[in-house]
């Protein structure tokens, strides 16, 4: 009964449920890159390098029969998956590197003189009270 007890308080800890719903965005936001990738980058691309479709690229190991499908190695997908990864990791940095300036702005604010201490306090109004002497 113990690990479940445990299990529960790891559960319950908010960089868990943190580290849950990133992933949930980060499925969305690959699945988003995926599109722009393929339906909006890839075929200009394609025009540009002679009207090709890069997911159609594939080397045939093995010929199809009339029992069986060719086996190929896809490389094209291959191709578009690259993209999809360089345009996410790309994303990706710029996001770091603005959090990170972020904070770097919040630590570089310099924090207020601490208020002084009642010996401090004391000892200015001696000071000022010999002054007025």
């Amino acid at each position: 009964m113990g690990y479940l007890k445990e299990f529960k308080e790891f559960a319950a800890k908010g960089n868990v449920v943190d580290l849950a719903v990133g992933l949930v965005i980060g499925a969305a936001f690959g699945k988003i890159v995926t599109s722009f990738v393929s339906d909006v980058l890839m075929p200009p691309i394609g025009v540009l390098v002679g009207g090709v479709n890069f997911t159609d690229f594939k080397f045939t190991v093995l010929a199809a029969t009339e029992t069986a499908e060719a086996v190929t190695i896809n490389y094209g997908n291959f191709i578009q998956t690259v993209f999809d990864f360089l345009i996410i990791a790309f994303a990706i940095f710029w996001v770091v590197k603005v959090m990170n300036k972020m904070k770097k702005e919040e630590v570089a604010a310099p924090a207020a003189p601490p208020a002084p201490s009642n010996e401090e306090v004391l000892l200015g109004e001696i000071r000022d009270l010999l002054k007025k002497k």
